[in-house]
């Protein structure tokens, strides 16, 4: 199943196209720099040239292959890193009451039995590779798996996934963490969340924050309010937002009333 997964995915191809009307604001690559988060209308041929540096090596430090196609939101690595990372992998768990602290008294939409553990690969924001999981819920745990092969094989980084106690010990801020399913009401209402449903995902919540009136949530967000730059971990509805968008995914960075630049649900809600 993995190998027909992974053969379906490899034809999602976004080039580094110039949106018109929206100037990027790419970090200037300069010889000797570790990292470059890809912005519209850049290539390999012109960072390699304006970092000084061949095309095949970097295509070889990010194990990136003729013709060496780059994504915007992707990092690459611009010097030889310490270990290669390994191949992406996935694996799906049934979900126990235990796992989301279930009690009926709650009366959560969804039981734990409509749910899912979808352990998957990814790249943490200093290059290195790690398995994290994701709760949602059993009808979208084929799409979930291809949104992150496709932000893996984009070099697309992520600050952290469960569990934390692995992939960021002594972190206790969960508010930083890329995750799904979560049964709570939408903020300030009785309305529950797509997220009681297994149906939303809230990706890089520190670098994608939510803008409502003048309130940034979570705070530390506020590094990130201009969106017309690129920064790793920033999502972009030309650039990783495809990932989610491809798969039946909406986005809330292209809501009016308000922008929720970490989330993703199949109901646009």
């Amino acid at each position: 199943m993995l190998k027909r997964l992974l053969a379906a995915l490899l034809v999602l191809v976004v080039p580094a196209a110039v949106l018109p009307g929206r100037p990027a604001q790419a970090a200037v690559v300069r010889a000797g720099s570790v990292w470059h988060v890809v912005a519209p209308g850049e290539t390999m041929r012109s960072i390699a040239r304006a970092a000084g540096l061949r095309m095949a090596d970097i295509g070889r430090w990010n194990q990136i292959v003729p013709p060496y196609p780059v994504h915007i939101d992707e990092t690459l690595r611009l010097a030889p890193p310490a270990v290669q990372l390994r191949d992406w992998r996935t694996h799906v768990e049934w979900v126990t009451p235990a796992m989301v602290n279930w009690d009926p008294a709650d009366r959560c939409p969804v039981p734990p039995a409509a749910l899912r553990k979808v352990w998957v690969s990814y790249i943490d924001l200093q290059g290195a590779y790690h398995d994290g999981s994701i709760v949602v819920h059993r009808d979208v745990v084929t799409r979930v798996q291809k949104i992150f092969f496709t932000l893996f094989r984009w070099r697309y980084r992520i600050m952290a996934m469960a569990p934390m106690s692995v992939n960021m010990p002594g972190e206790t801020d969960m508010g930083i963490v890329t995750a799904g399913y979560n049964c709570r009401p939408v903020g300030g209402t009785d309305v529950w969340s797509e997220h009681a449903y297994g149906t939303a995902i809230d990706i890089n919540p520190l670098q994608n924050p939510m803008i409502r009136g003048g309130s940034v949530s979570p705070g530390g967000g506020r590094a990130y309010l201009n969106r017309n730059s690129y920064k790793i971990g920033m999502i972009h509805a030309e650039g990783a937002g495809r990932a989610f968008t491809a798969n039946g995914y909406f986005w809330g960075g292209q809501w009016r009333s308000l922008k929720d630049y970490m989330h993703f649900s199949v109901s646009n809600r």
